[in-house]
């Protein structure tokens, strides 16, 4: 790069606030030395000068360059968790594992899914750094878009194929590692077993139904679902209707396959059977951790409080006596020693540029005090006092400005508060994770004053006014540089200060990753500087080098604190620099012959690796090397690897150093350096199992699982120890037991700022014997250390207590589990240094979560053979299971300010579902041991009975109290009925006379030939077309002589009827019946999505034995179509007759059925199995329904009832067709598709009709909430009023969705419309309506049930808001004439009204059978004419298929009784029966769409007992990833049900009925036939 000469004075204002920017971020080694280059000269390029060719330096060849880098990315790996011992011991522990030869499936990516580094692309672009903290490019990382035209079909490919990516790997096969080869990635071996076990988990029940994808909706969404993996969708069932082939037969892809080898995977259990019986009752279902009989239990005695050694003064080492306190210190060196050193500081180059003296650092005291105290902020008005809090805001290149500031503060009376610089860059994203928390402890604080260095206070974010931003979560702040200042006044003197006042606070985090301060006195502070200066034996004039955060921890006690209180010599060496040049800091110790040396072991490490520099380095001087992370366990390594490489060089063993240190408790103790007798040190090799368990247990050197303990010193001068149980009351710990160490002390902290109760557990603890006796009056601190007290007062850290997971009943550490994973060759798949281990709470037990950051250059294949051996490893080292396992891309976790992990910020975008992981495996099997006990049945039970909780003893039940299984004590047997179906006064004669719809018709076009019948409205509210009695009586006959003339029909031939929603779908269905053809109504084809619906129409037409078709000018040009004669031969149709060509000639004579039971016309619907069935209704049940609807709802010809809802099955063909013509009532029909097309045309139009009853769809009014939500002003001033609704009812054949329904009613609420007035409906196959709502009606009722009871066939009552509670709404009020029973489908015994059963039916309008292919009649005996065992015998009912309940209600029906409520829960079909437990799809569903903001859509089934949950994603394809842990929590918390498969698919993909509801077992053959095209599969383990 060509030298650059720019006058920086020149440049535009906003470019100059860049460049400081810049700097500040150089500074903060948020940008490596190379990066900053790069982004300097690309700001300065449009204004430099290039000097003459020639002149600059060169730049290096690229071998050169190549080396360097390769040498800073060795140095850069962080590998404080390194231990032989460990690597060894997870060696074997694989190789033993690898004997067995695991099976576990890849997960399936899209390839748009796998990020740029799995790709193995050359980096291009001008990243800002170099480093392993940035070696992806964040904007390439981040940027994923869903998409593009190169996909995998994501189940079939198992990872990202890179064949010409890599140029060695270009024209064979990847070659497999030596590991990989031990594990058996099988295709379609197993699919024989496969499906064996298919045939085995078929439902036994014969409720079968086929799948509707003939939805005709104009939406994107519905026109998305319908159709994408049907082609091969038709099957033949024993009852003669269509299903899928497939279904019956062999899984031929890989995702049959796999799911294969993860039930092979699952077979070998981790836990023992569970035989005894779920209790449904009882409260504590979930599996209790039991205590491990053979567990070691502590065999010490009971410790007693340990203290340190005296404080003695004056020291020898300091005749003249130590300061009284640091502003005396200050003063005594600053006019003693003014021109001695204070602090140095090496520069980006690692030159020892900047320097402080004593006398500087005084003078800028004094002036910093004074003008704290007399000039900030009194023109404003908001002058500081004593006392007062503010933020010291500081990069961490320049502890000159803020040991200045510091001293300022403390002179003045006024309180720092340390805090890391706040970059936008780092607050919005992963690099200041808790920025935040910070911002929220300065506004608990009271902070208003920030005090900044001049260049740090440039590069802050600006508005356009020129001040600096207030950050997210900050409080707002005034700005005050400490620069410039003006000299105190000669007679100006600090005030004096009190010393049990706050002297500073001290940021830190807690366990639940909130950010406290910890105040510290100025009594505090002082003594702590004596204690430190007495146990690491600090004399005046020494050198020290510090490599530390001098802001906070060990870092300011040692350099900030100590060094002036003692007169020494800091030289502090930026963590930027570090990153560039490790060695700086030996480099540094040699230079300036230090005697002491403060670091952390990732230093020492990053030293050892250095090699080149190692020749000139000296350690002669060095008396002591204080390693600041000490407490960490695997510091140990660091320590014997440094000292083993540097004795050599005059490092001197007794100089190393472990401390541990804690904000609280601030030091906790430090090894003395020179020590010299032997109990002065040690070491010993526990069993890490012990540990697990609390315990101190030796173990033996060569073992797989011990653990090497160093100590951290003895117990500090003046101090007490002891070590307390970490749970319940503060007990003493035995001596062999492990425990929180407490300090007693002058020096510790004295409480969390503000936060009294949390202060008072942490600070003031008094520990207790055995017997609950006092221990001690003193008061001790909690250090969050865990440990134990060894002979001669040496203090032995296991762990932290932030870092502890607690297990069932064992204990582990994270950095215990860090560092085996690290054992596991991290170097070709992850950065060291970036790994996170936390444990999160799911289903009462803590779970273990690891997530590191891969390698770019990392493949899937290999990653995942990663993953499995980190799983192999952790089982067998620590004999845990881990919950999940997540790989996320280069630099995307987020950071602490020095570049490490932020462990609680991980944690929170881990289960928010925002860190965007590239890998995931879930191990939810082999780790959730605590499920509730499986609900087993005793052998003469039958298979639905209730819980055998019922059965407290399994013999001696008498026949009087049971109903074939069900215990009745004292129970309502469940039944209800509708009243009776009379022929009332009014069209009575009418009535009697007419049996059939036909002669209805022709008596009103008679009787009222100009009374309008229906209207038809388009999306402008406009009638399109109205007819009245006559008008449709003349259409009806000239459709008949189409038929018999044009068509030469016979008597009882089927005619389809294709038709978009319309008047001439009505015409048509008379002109059928009056020839006495048999009409069956189909949906026609969607115009744009002719591929995937049209082979449902051609299904039907052929199932219904169809003989002409009769439809429109427009269907016809479809069907003829050249996309459709690609599906289906043209010529192939049977007869097509064009109604919009209709001969004028009248019908001779209405043809009238010999009798009412013949049939009327056949109704083909699709249940959410995907089953199609078609049912024949006869003229005596069409014409009995539509007297029933006619008296529940109170319709006569004056009234106007509006229908919005598809016309082509169940009741709403009947009261699109039917209903009208036999009550004479005016129907106002709207098309759904108008309602698509604008929102508003159904509610305007009830307004504009006032009508009084309505009936509408789901899908409709799901198109209202969301198209309406932000509109209801806009209506009501358009006059839009709903008063006069009386009821809105939604026509349905399923559990009513009490959500939409709710969602609505508090929408349109301010429009007028009353909330009981919404209910639902309910009709099935067997019967079409069962219950419906009238306006004269009570209120629908509403309940809460126990799901937990629901799953066992149970229901059981429970309050609004309890835990497990589902609300569910009655599903209308029964008809006049039907009569329902809840009966046990496999007994057929009569239930009572506490237990779940299936719903049956017994009514005149029950349909008279199924209408199958080969009129095969087997099934009509048990679904149309079944009898109940016990109860009422006689009648005969017809089995609805679905699961309900009836409540008897408080509320009184017209007849005087009390109101029974039916309530539907289910279809039997459709449940899902996993271990011995009923679960609804619906429930499930609801739990997942809850887990995360970006699901919007999704559907469960099973296959192969294992659960398949599909979800569709709103969303980026690179937050796929997210969603799998979040959905698998969710079940489990709320159903205690184990996902096997998560699989994330793009919005609409999941299928949906014509009625709007999911199509599970359609989606489930999709999803095994490989035609999903996920963008990903997760098989959890």
């Amino acid at each position: 790069m060509a030298d650059i000469e720019v006058d920086i004075t020149l440049l535009p204002e906003d470019v100059r606030e860049k460049l400081a920017e810049l700097d500040l971020e150089l500074s903060e080694g948020d940008i490596t030395r190379k990066g900053y280059e790069k982004k300097k000269t690309r700001l300065l390029t449009p204004y430099m000068k290039q000097q003459p060719p020639g002149q600059g330096p060169s730049a290096p060849s690229p071998s050169t360059a190549a080396q360097r880098k390769a040498q800073r990315r060795l140095t850069r790996e962080d590998n404080r968790y390194h231990s032989e011992i460990r690597t060894e011991a997870v060696m074997q522990a694989l190789a033993m594992h690898n004997k067995r030869v695991p099976v576990m499936p890849l997960p399936s990516k899209r390839t748009s899914v796998n990020y740029h580094g799995q790709q193995r692309r050359e980096r291009h672009g001008d990243s800002s750094s170099d480093d392993d903290d940035s070696v992806f490019d964040e904007e390439h990382s981040r940027g994923f878009q869903r998409g593009g035209n190169s996909r995998d079909s994501g189940a079939s490919s198992s990872s990202y194929s890179d064949a010409g990516a890599s140029p060695h790997h270009q024209a064979q096969e990847r070659p497999r590692s030596q590991q990989f080869g031990n594990f058996i990635i099988p295709g379609n071996t197993a699919r024989h077993a496969l499906a064996d076990v298919m045939q085995n988990s078929r439902h036994s029940h014969h409720i079968s139904q086929p799948p509707d994808v003939t939805n005709n909706a104009k939406s994107l969404r519905q026109a998305d679902r319908v159709g994408r993996y049907n082609q091969s969708s038709v099957r033949i069932t024993t009852t003669g209707n269509v299903t899928g082939v497939e279904d019956d037969g062999p899984r031929h892809g890989k995702v049959s396959a796999k799911i294969q080898q993860l039930l092979n995977t699952l077979k070998r259990p981790k836990r023992r059977p569970l035989k005894e019986y779920f209790m449904d009752e009882d409260e504590h279902t979930l599996e209790m951790p039991t205590a491990d009989p053979n567990a070691p239990k502590p065999e010490g005695n009971e410790l007693t409080p340990v203290p340190g050694e005296q404080l003695v003064f004056p020291l020898p080492q300091i005749p003249s006596g130590l300061p009284h306190n640091l502003e005396a210190a200050l003063q005594r060196y600053g006019s003693s020693s003014f021109k001695a050193n204070a602090v140095t500081v090496l520069d980006q180059h690692g030159k020892p540029s900047y320097n402080l003296t004593y006398g500087k650092l005084l003078s800028r005291t004094q002036k910093i005090a004074f003008n704290l105290l007399h000039k900030v902020g009194h023109k404003e008005g908001m002058s500081i006092k004593l006392g007062d809090r503010v933020a010291l805001v500081y990069p961490n290149n320049d502890p000159i400005s803020f040991i200045c500031a510091f001293y300022g503060c403390v002179m003045a009376g006024v309180v720092p508060v340390p805090v890391e610089v706040p970059l936008t860059k780092r607050v919005s994203d992963r690099h200041d994770a808790g920025g935040a928390g910070v911002g929220f402890l300065l506004g608990s604080l009271s902070v208003c004053w920030a005090l900044t260095s001049e260049a740090c206070f440039k590069g802050l974010p600006k508005s356009s006014s020129g001040e600096v931003i207030t950050f997210k979560g900050w409080p707002k702040l005034n700005w005050f540089v400490t620069e410039n200042l003006s000299k105190p006044t000669k007679d100006w003197q600090p005030p004096s200060k009190g010393e049990d006042v706050p002297a500073y606070i001290e940021y830190t985090i807690n366990k639940d990753g909130s950010t406290v301060g910890v105040t510290v006195t100025r009594n505090t502070m002082f003594c702590h500087c004596r204690t430190l200066t007495v146990g690491c034996n600090y004399s005046e004039g020494e050198v020290m080098v510090c490599v530390l955060d001098f802001k906070r921890d060990v870092g300011l006690w040692h350099g900030i604190l100590c060094s002036v209180f003692n007169g020494m010599h800091v030289i502090f060496i930026p963590y930027s620099l570090m990153k560039v040049d490790p060695a700086s800091w030996m480099k540094m110790v040699t230079k300036y012959k230090a005697c002491v040396a403060v670091v952390k072991s990732r230093d020492m490490h990053w030293g050892l690796l250095a090699q080149k520099d190692h020749k000139d380095i000296s350690f002669t001087s060095l008396r002591m090397l204080l390693v600041a992370d000490g407490a960490n366990p695997w510091s140990l390594t660091s320590c014997d690897s440094f000292l083993s490489a540097f004795q050599a060089k005059g490092l001197k063993a007794d100089a190393i150093c472990p401390c541990a240190s804690s904000s609280e408790a601030l030091t906790v103790s430090v090894r003395r350096p020179g020590r010299t007798s032997s109990s002065a040190t040690g070491r010993g090799i526990l069993s890490m199992q012990g540990l697990s368990f609390g315990v101190v247990r030796v173990d033996s050197e060569n073992s797989l699982t011990s653990l090497t303990l160093q100590d951290c010193g003895q117990v500090m001068p003046g101090a007490v120890m002891v070590v307390i149980r970490l749970e319940g009351a503060p007990y003493l710990c035995k001596t062999d037991e492990v425990g929180e160490l407490c300090v007693c002390s002058g020096y510790t902290g004295a409480a969390y700022w503000g936060l009294q109760g949390l202060s008072t557990a942490t600070f003031q603890v008094q520990p207790l014997h055995s017997d609950g006796r006092l221990a001690a009056d003193k008061m001790y601190v909690r250090t969050g250390l865990i440990g134990f007290l060894g002979p001669g007062g040496l203090v032995f850290v296991c762990g932290s207590k932030e870092g502890l997971m607690q297990i069932a009943t064992r204990r582990h550490n994270t950095d215990d589990i860090i560092a085996t994973v690290l054992a596991v060759e991290p170097m070709k798949f992850i950065y060291r240094g970036r790994i996170a281990v936390f444990s999160i709470s799911v289903l009462k037990d803590e779970r273990i979560v690891i997530i590191a950051e891969q390698r770019p250059d990392c493949t899937e294949e290999e990653s995942f053979q990663w993953m499995s051996r980190v799983l192999q490893a952790v089982d067998s080292i620590h004999q845990v299971g881990v919950y999940c396992l997540a790989l996320v891309p280069p630099n995307y976790l987020p950071k602490t300010p020095l570049g490490g992990i932020h462990l609680y910020e991980t944690k929170k975008k881990f289960l928010e579902g925002s860190l965007h992981p590239a890998n995931v495996l879930m191990c939810p099997h082999t780790c959730v041991t605590n499920l509730p006990k499986p609900r087993e049945f005793h052998p003469g039970m039958q298979a639905f009975d209730a819980s055998p909780a019922d059965l407290p003893f399994h013999s001696d039940v008498t026949p009087s109290a049971v109903h074939v299984g069900n215990i009745v004590q004292g129970a309502r047997m469940a039944w209800a009925q509708g009243r009776d179906l009379g022929i009332g006064e009014e069209d009575g004669d009418a009535s009697r006379k007419h049996q059939f719809l036909t002669e209805i018709l022709r008596w009103r076009s008679q009787s009222t030939p100009d009374h309008i019948m229906f209207t038809m409205l388009n999306a402008r509210m406009q009638p399109h077309l109205t007819v009245t009695c006559s008008q449709l009586h003349k259409r009806a006959e000239r459709i008949g002589c189409l038929l018999m003339e044009k068509g030469g029909l016979n008597t009882g031939d089927h005619v389809a009827l294709i038709y978009p929603p319309g008047i001439e779908l009505i015409a048509a269905f008379y002109g059928c019946l009056y020839v006495g053809c048999v009409p069956v109504t189909i949906r026609p084809p969607h115009p744009q999505n002719v591929g995937s619906t049209l082979p449902t129409v051609r299904m039907i037409v052929e199932v219904s034995k169809s003989v002409a078709i009769l439809t429109s000018t427009f269907v016809i040009k479809l069907l003829k179509s050249k996309e459709a004669g690609a599906i289906v031969e043209s010529k192939t149709w049977p007869k097509l007759l064009d109604t919009d060509d209709l001969p004028k000639r009248k019908l001779a004579a209405v043809y009238r059925a010999p009798t009412p039971e013949m049939i009327c016309y056949l109704d083909f619907s699709v249940s959410t199995t995907g089953m199609l069935a078609g049912v024949k209704m006869s003229h005596a049940a069409a014409t009995a329904l539509c007297r029933a609807q006619k008296l529940q709802c109170e319709l006569y010809p004056s009234r106007d009832v509006a229908l919005c809802l598809d016309p082509y099955c169940g009741l709403g063909l009947v009261l699109w067709c039917l209903s009208s013509v036999y009550s004479g009532h005016h129907s106002i029909l709207i098309p759904p598709s108008e309602v698509e097309t604008n929102p508003a045309v159904w509610l305007s139009s009830v307004s504009v009709y006032k009508v009084r009853d309505t009936f509408c769809s789901y899908g409709v009014m799901e198109l209202c909430t969301r198209g309406l939500g932000t509109s209801t002003s806009a209506l009501k001033a358009k006059g839009v009023n709903l008063v006069c609704v009386r009821a809105c009812c939604v026509i349905a054949e399923e559990r009513p969705r009490i959500q939409l329904t709710t969602s609505f009613t508090k929408l349109f609420a301010s429009l007028g419309l009353s909330p009981r007035a919404v209910s639902t409906s309910f009709g099935c196959r067997v019967n079409v309506g069962i219950g419906l709502q009238g306006a004269s009606c009570p209120e629908p009722t509403t309940v809460y049930v126990d799901l937990r009871a629901l799953r066992n066939d149970r229901v059981t009552l429970v309050e609004k808001g309890s835990p497990h509670s589902l609300c569910l709404m009655e599903s209308g009020k029964l008809l006049p004439g039907v009569k329902v029973v809840i009966a046990n489908p496999e007994t057929k015994g009569q239930c009572a009204d506490s237990h779940l059963g299936e719903i049956w039916v017994s009514s005149p309008h029950s349909a008279t059978g199924y209408f199958t292919i080969y009129g095969d009649d087997s099934l009509h005996q048990d679904h149309f004419d079944s009898r109940l065992a016990t109860g009422d015998t006689q009648t005969s009912y017809a089995r609805t298929g679905f699961l309900g309940f009836i409540r008897r209600t408080e509320l009184t029906q017209s007849d005087g009784e009390r109101h029974d409520a039916i309530f539907v829960v289910g279809g039997l079909d459709e449940t899902i029966v996993l271990r011995g437990m009923r679960y609804h799809p619906i429930d499930v569903e609801t739990s997942v769409l809850r887990a995360h903001r970006k699901i919007c859509e999704c559907a469960v089934f099973t296959w192969t007992n294992l659960l398949v949950v599909v979800v569709e994603l709103d969303g980026n394809e690179n937050e796929a990833l997210d969603l799998v842990p979040l959905v698998t929590n969710a079940v489990l918390e709320e159903h205690y049900l184990i996902v096997g498969v998560v699989v994330v698919v793009d919005p609409g993909v999941i299928p949906i009925n014509s009625r709007g509801e999911k199509q599970r077992m359609h989606l489930r053959d999709g999803f095994l036939a490989d035609q999903l095209d996920p963008i990903y599969v997760a098989y959890n383990m």
